[in-house]
């Protein structure tokens, strides 16, 4: 990282089943074979001290040493109310991500445990929390409140917090330079569609609501999550079916969404192949995302009274041309002129899908939420 602008990927990797007796290390450096070793991982300080090793491999590796590292980035699903930007690391801002693990008990404990380990393994170094809720601060109080008694906000801090931040502001500010527009003054809907997903407005640069809430549960159907429902379902099927609360919690997180629906995958590209064979299970859990996708769409535009710019993005929103046709579409009505041409090509790739001269335009945009965790971690240890 040189500047915002000016920057090269090294290598990329990850490191899975950590704990388990087959641990995966995957290491890629361009212009060459990936190179992937299994072996026993068994915690995550054991892990990342594969990574930094493999980094400074005299074969595979891309750094001299370990003293080449001037700062670590990492992703930090819950900033809660206390984060409204990314933060240099401190003990202030570790106790605070702590007292965030009742809100994200799945996600914040495992990004603790891989800022400990960089403690561990490289003492003194500087590192940077990017929080995933940051970007959605800016909502006002009538649209991150949830209307049951207030004691319960009080208490227990429950509100709409949104995620996906990273993701909605980077591609944001990408389309607006795609398209010529202003992010600063300009109303912009963006659609991260993948295995979980999320719609947000932006008004003059600030988010000003986000479809995913409390936790990421909220909002549009996903691989695994139902998003939207009537509350009052919960209860009724507990009731009959004899769960618990964390079996029922199971359903809504790990069983419904398009697994629920179609009942063989979770896999998008999965139901798409089903579907063009004529699954209707298949084409009913496309449709359900259709259909809510162009809800929030409207809803947004209502609230912001317009928008400029459509972008989808995501592993579906970038790949998948016949959602974005879909949608498209059925947009004529607030003066969108859909290019089908265009968005075949689309793939993968940054691309204007509406018409030259539309009145509201829409955009496919690759998302990078690396490359925005590494310029904030360079912005502020510099």
């Amino acid at each position: 990282m040189k500047s915002d602008s000016d920057y090269s990927l090294m290598a990329k990797g990850i490191v899975e089943r950590i704990g388990l007796d087959k641990g995966i290390l995957t290491h890629k450096v361009n212009g060459r074979s990936n190179y992937e070793v299994e072996m026993p991982i068994e915690n995550h300080t054991v892990g990342i001290k594969h990574v930094l090793n493999i980094l400074v491999d005299p074969i595979h590796g891309v750094l001299n040493s370990l003293q080449d590292i001037q700062a670590v980035g990492h992703r930090v699903a819950h900033g809660g109310e206390f984060f409204s930007e990314s933060k240099l690391i401190d003990s202030d801002v570790i106790e605070k991500i702590e007292k965030l693990c009742e809100l994200a008990p799945l996600h914040n404990p495992a990004n603790l445990l891989g800022i400990r380990a960089i403690e561990t393994l490289l003492p003194g170094m500087k590192q940077v929390a990017v929080f995933d809720t940051s970007f959605h601060q800016t909502m006002p109080n009538y649209a991150y409140m949830y209307p049951l008694p207030y004691e319960y906000y009080k208490k227990y801090k429950i509100r709409r917090y949104g995620f996906h931040g990273t993701s909605h502001q980077f591609v944001a500010k990408k389309g607006c330079l795609l398209t010529g527009l202003d992010y600063n003054t300009s109303k912009i809907i963006t659609c991260h569609l993948g295995n979980g997903g999320s719609i947000t407005s932006i008004k003059n640069g600030k988010s000003i609501d986000t479809s995913m809430g409390f936790t990421p549960l909220e909002g549009i159907i996903m691989g695994t999550r139902c998003g939207d429902i009537d509350p009052g379902i919960i209860t009724f099927i507990q009731e009959r079916e004899g769960l618990s609360a964390s079996e029922m919690n199971k359903i809504l997180n790990k069983k419904s969404g398009f697994l629920g629906v179609f009942g063989k995958s979770s896999d998008a590209r999965d139901i798409e192949d089903a579907a063009a064979k004529g699954d209707e299970r298949a084409n009913l859990a496309l449709n359900i995302l259709y259909y809510r996708v162009l809800k929030y769409i409207g809803a947004y535009t209502a609230v912001m009274n317009g928008v400029d710019l459509i972008i989808f993005t995501g592993g579906i929103g970038e790949n998948d041309p016949h959602l974005r046709e879909m949608v498209g579409l059925r947009l004529k009505y607030m003066g969108l002129e859909f290019d089908v041409d265009s968005n075949k090509n689309a793939r993968g790739r940054d691309v204007i899908i509406s018409k030259p001269g539309s009145k509201v335009k829409m955009a496919a945009v690759t998302t990078n939420e690396e490359l925005v965790i590494a310029r904030d971690t360079m912005a502020i240890v510099s």
